[in-house]
């Protein structure tokens, strides 16, 4: 059984004056990113990887995580192609995961986090707030196999959730 978490990168600022890649999160996003993280340690949520776009603002909340979860910034796993990616490419990175990693976390954008999430066949979702986290359960031993394995929600949350 794999475990998936997908994460939404944190609320991040409209500063026009640096190119898109390069947007910092706001202070709304650098104060989410830690709770969320501490959120899923509430859980019992095991992450055996963190994968990330390497734009700026997907980055800064992986390492924001990456604190919660006592990770060294060189324990994430940079991947250019998951900058602004389309459901497929999201896909494409998941089924390059090394199998030895059980639980994984990926920091992605919108638009095809969304599509991602509802190609799962689990979950409906109009839009997947910032900072939000998609847990699932997918009944494989291979991440290759991600697409046509048994999926199982686990959870949907996001900063301004209730609990």
């Amino acid at each position: 059984m794999k475990r998936l978490y997908i994460v939404r990168h944190a609320k991040s600022d409209w500063t026009f004056d640096v190119d898109d890649f390069d947007r910092p999160l706001n202070e709304r996003g650098k104060r989410d990113a830690p709770a969320m993280a501490a959120r899923l340690k509430q859980r019992n949520v095991q992450l055996d990887a963190l994968v990330s776009s390497t734009a700026v603002r997907a980055w800064r909340t992986a390492q924001l995580f990456a604190v919660v979860y006592e990770r060294e910034d060189k324990a994430i796993i940079g991947i250019p192609k998951l900058y602004h990616a389309s459901a497929e490419s999201i896909y494409d990175v998941i089924e390059g995961i090394s199998d030895d990693f059980q639980s994984i976390a990926i920091f992605t954008h919108n638009n095809g986090i969304t599509d991602f999430a509802n190609s799962l066949g689990i979950i409906r979702i109009d839009n997947m707030p910032t900072c939000s986290v998609l847990g699932f359960a997918a009944n494989t031993n291979q991440w290759n196999e991600i697409r046509k394995a048994e999926k199982m929600l686990l959870f949907f949350d996001y900063p301004k959730m209730k609990a």
